[in-house]
């Protein structure tokens, strides 16, 4: 497909009755196994890049390896890739905009872009950031490109306060978005079934939620639950890589301290299941 049909798609997916999985990934070969395991579209996660090249989380990488990252990863996958950038990498709209124009480049057809910045408490005014979210709107539409804009607010993850003032913030926030031109609702760190059909019943947009225990919080239902409650899309974040980052650090503490290879013999168990997931990682067809 054509990077305009793969927009298609992607947008397409949002919209249908069953849920969008995300599994995110942070290199060509996270991403590739994550195609090859069956799911529809391929995600990054910001940490997970910013970590496999080793930096903190929250923009401290530069631009420009993350954008080579993004890159590295277009050019090894077939499905629909989109991408986490944070806050797009930039202190104005100019700027964002002429990041995300290069991000485009790379064929990705879906960005993240949240509200906060760097994780802090204060969150953007919601009309700058729709300003930010309508310039990226009008650019993708230069381009002749559906860009799927998964617009992010992070009342319930940065910011404190009773839950249901940062349930109505949240709402708020994703139909003022969604009105300039977001395309799904990303509100990170809800996980119980009653402010997730809130979200669902009053946000005028696709909705997605994070399963991401790795962040303090509770896992969301199953798939088959949310499905039903109407959530469009569900995705992993950086729980994947942080649990991969995790067992390095489990065996690598075992055999430094006890000389002994017990979690690395669990974590290959079985060999053949490691292999096969090695082929799958490295079999590229776009190669």
């Amino acid at each position: 497909m054509t990077q305009k049909e793969k927009a298609e798609l992607f947008l397409k997916l949002h919209h249908d009755k069953e849920i969008l999985v995300i599994v995110n990934s942070w290199d060509p070969g996270s991403s590739r196994l994550i195609e090859a395991s069956g799911f529809k579209a391929v995600g990054t996660t910001s940490m997970g890049i910013s970590a496999s090249l080793g930096y903190p989380d929250c923009e401290q990488i530069r631009f420009s390896e993350m954008l080579q990252a993004i890159k590295n990863i277009a050019d090894k996958i077939t499905l629909p890739l989109t991408v986490d950038i944070e806050g797009g990498f930039g202190n104005n709209t100019k700027d964002i905009v002429t990041n995300i124009r290069k991000v485009i480049e790379t064929g990705v057809v879906g960005i993240n872009l949240e509200d906060s910045v760097k994780l802090s408490p204060d969150l953007l005014d919601p009309s700058e950031f729709s300003d930010r979210i309508a310039a990226v709107r009008e650019l993708s539409g230069s381009l002749g490109i559906h860009l799927v804009i998964n617009a992010r607010t992070d009342s319930f993850l940065t910011s404190s306060g009773p839950a249901n003032k940062r349930l109505d913030e949240s709402i708020k926030r994703g139909n003022i978005y969604k009105d300039a031109g977001a395309d799904c609702i990303f509100v990170p760190n809800v996980t119980d079934v009653n402010s997730i059909s809130t979200l669902v019943r009053e946000i005028d947009a696709p909705v997605n939620i994070l399963a991401n225990p790795s962040n303090g919080t509770a896992l969301p239902p199953g798939l088959k639950e949310l499905e039903e409650i109407g959530v469009a899309r569900l995705s992993v974040g950086s729980s994947l890589m942080k649990s991969t980052l995790a067992l390095i650090k489990r065996v690598a503490d075992e055999i430094i301290t006890a000389g002994s290879y017990d979690n690395l013999l669990k974590a290959l168990t079985p060999i053949e299941e490691t292999v096969r997931a090695y082929k799958m990682a490295t079999d590229n067809p776009k190669v």
